[in-house]
């Protein structure tokens, strides 16, 4: 069930039980399991379908030919891979997964009647489509202008967000399943660097790592060490209903 999409696309507008009932029928039609590590699709296929992520973690990157990576987003439950991009575009860029992951394919039909007969859900997914960009201009302002600290803090910051409103946090906790390595390929550091701020957040109290889990005790000081204003993330609607949390999704 494609809770995690239904959860986020309720941020940006009320959803009715008719699109939510024709995005279960569309993510049930075709699912793929993978394994961390594997890819999802590689630069220079062409995708068949949209993929919905329904569990686990994955990510886009580029490689340079020596090797050299570099991550351009981080994909959590509830993320749509490319619904905008015309099928017959080769991919500029490749997507893996770093944990098991659960996806579904949507068909790009499926997609193409939302105009037509769901007014509502097209509205939701082109505030969703908004907020996508809205990250990755963030994530070159974080690589251009940002100290190693605000950059570190600021992606924490993000994927707490991003994970609170599809419902994957608990309490001040949420997992995190990336390595050294990773948030230096995210952040454009080197994965020394990376230890020694998160050392520094350790020790300034404002963040717990253990066992692929993250947990920060004081949201607001790390918001403000991070420079962080969560309003690129475009979640309107929730914010505006106190009485959100009352939505069914399920």
């Amino acid at each position: 069930m494609p809770i995690r999409l239904l959860n986020k696309l309720q941020q940006f507008s009320p959803l009715t039980e008719n699109d939510r009932l024709f995005l279960r029928a569309a993510a049930e039609r075709r699912r793929l399991m993978l394994r961390a590590g594997e890819e999802v699709i590689a630069e220079g296929e062409r995708p068949t379908a949209v993929f919905l992520f329904l569990e686990g973690w994955a990510y886009r990157y580029k490689t340079l030919d020596d090797g050299r990576r570099q991550i351009l987003a981080f994909l959590l439950p509830g993320d749509l891979g490319d619904p905008d991009e015309p099928p017959e575009r080769e991919m500029d860029h490749s997507i893996a997964t770093l944990t098991p992951v659960t996806l579904a394919e949507l068909a790009r039909e499926d997609l193409e009647r939302i105009a037509g007969g769901h007014p509502t859900l097209a509205e939701a997914l082109s505030w969703e489509t908004l907020a996508r960009g809205a990250i990755q201009r963030e994530w070159t302002l974080n690589v251009g202008r940002r100290t190693a600290l605000e950059r570190i803090a600021h992606l924490l910051c993000e994927l707490f967000a991003r994970l609170a409103a599809v419902g994957l946090t608990q309490g001040s906790a949420c997992a995190l399943p990336l390595s050294q390595a990773e948030l230096a390929d995210a952040t454009g550091l080197s994965a020394v660097h990376v230890n020694r701020v998160l050392q520094q957040l350790r020790s300034d109290g404002l963040v717990r790592l253990h066992d692929r889990r993250m947990e920060l005790p004081d949201l607001t000081a790390l918001q403000q060490v991070a420079k962080f204003n969560p309003a690129y993330l475009h979640l309107h609607y929730r914010r505006a209903r106190p009485d959100a949390e009352d939505l069914p999704v399920a």
